[in-house]
């Protein structure tokens, strides 16, 4: 997540999700499937996406690896890869669907999702992520049942969204877990918060100090205590891995203990004045608002949520979106997720509570909401909300 002093990057990530239908003998066994195959095939896939290896943490459901451009998630039937710059994520689609198919017994692709958010510099892209056509062109020669779809402004901030339907109407479980316990009926669930135009305070922390490069992963965990990031999620459940760049930027992966499973947070900061953009993106499903104070060891709503991010990034402008499964997510009162999500976003940024209130978060601003979307897609329904900063 970085570049060098005055050469523009790209933040923006390019977000590549792939879900594999399992072997009925394999469904049960957390380490079964694409845990199997050896870091170093994955590293040769890499190669071709044109990105390397940082670190890895191993949790008892996933694998997360911390890249030089963003970050991949490995678990059993699921692979994520989110990479950003001029890196090329699609061209790495073909080695993934031949690893799976002849390292994991996994021939099948059950769904698949490409997003991101409009580019800052798409001149700059390279091969097929140089214009949202080509891209699902891409995709389309290689899936015969995809939707390609734009949400938000075509001459401002929008979000970008490819995605396959279900092989049929069974839900495929992503973990053991998944297929044993009530947590097969918990939603699929992604929040992502794209921030830019980061404060000059907020971006200040990520340009690296004197002797910071000789341990950048030591770096990152004493910045990411320093400035909050360690306290997004209560430091109990949570094992983080960071990551301070030279001569700017930063990544983070964080493994989250929720209830009998396992969920991931992971961070990208591009801090440079003129192009700066911050990512936060998290899988643990999160009510929308609770009517109490958070207590500091409970897993945060989605309320506190955005508003401890937000605080962190102090970004001019932020998109939120969140995407949820549409099995059965309406609440008590009948609202649906995506009605409740959107409460959750406006609570948490409109009108943000006085810095002395218990449920506040100091550093909170005030925002304008400048876009509210809904959208249902084939099994699942999206939240999008654009916010920019009251002057």
């Amino acid at each position: 997540m970085t570049s060098d002093l005055g050469a523009p990057f790209e933040g923006p990530e390019k977000l590549l999700e792939i879900w594999f239908a399992p072997s009925p003998a394999d469904a049960e066994d957390g380490n079964s499937g694409l845990r199997k195959i050896a870091p170093s095939v994955w590293e040769e896939m890499l190669d071709i996406v044109k990105c390397k290896v940082l670190s890895v943490v191993r949790g008892d459901e996933m694998d997360a690896y911390l890249l030089s451009e963003s970050s991949f998630f490995v678990s059993p039937y699921r692979l994520i890869l989110k990479t950003c710059g001029t890196t090329l994520n699609l061209l790495g689609l073909p080695r993934i669907l031949e690893i799976a198919a002849t390292q994991a017994n996994l021939p099948t692709v059950h769904r698949c999702f490409y997003s991101r958010k409009s580019f800052m510099f798409p001149e700059r892209q390279l091969g097929p992520h140089r214009d949202w056509k080509d891209e699902v062109e891409f995709l389309d020669n290689i899936f015969p049942n995809g939707a390609a779809y734009t949400v938000g402004k075509v001459n401002g901030d929008h979000w970008l969204l490819y995605m396959t339907g279900p092989l049929d109407s069974e839900p495929v479980p992503d973990s053991p877990l998944l297929s044993t316990t009530s947590r097969h009926s918990l939603p699929d669930y992604t929040v992502e918060i794209l921030m830019s135009d980061l404060s000059p305070g907020a971006r200040q922390p990520f340009f690296a100090v004197d002797g910071s490069a000789d341990n950048p992963s030591d770096s990152g965990q004493t910045l990411s205590a320093s400035i909050g990031i360690a306290d997004i999620f209560p430091s109990h459940l949570t094992t983080l891995d960071a990551y301070s760049f030279s001569p700017c930027g930063y990544s983070a992966n964080a493994l989250i203990k929720w209830g009998d499973g396992e969920g991931y947070y992971t961070i990208h900061v591009t801090p440079e004045e003129g192009w700066s953009y911050a990512s936060f993106e998290c899988n643990v499903p999160l009510p929308p608002a609770r009517s109490s104070p958070q207590h500091p060891d409970s897993i945060p709503d989605l309320l506190c949520l955005i508003r401890r991010v937000v605080a962190i990034f102090q970004p001019g402008r932020l998109s939120l979106t969140m995407f949820i499964s549409s099995e059965d997510n309406e609440n008590d009162e009948g609202e649906s997720a995506v009605e409740a999500a959107q409460r959750a976003f406006k609570a948490a940024l409109v009108a943000p509570l006085s810095d002395d209130s218990p449920s506040a978060v100091p550093g909170t601003r005030e925002y304008k909401r400048t876009d509210k979307i809904n959208y249902e897609f084939r099994g699942y329904d999206l939240a999008f909300a654009s916010f920019e900063l009251k002057r």
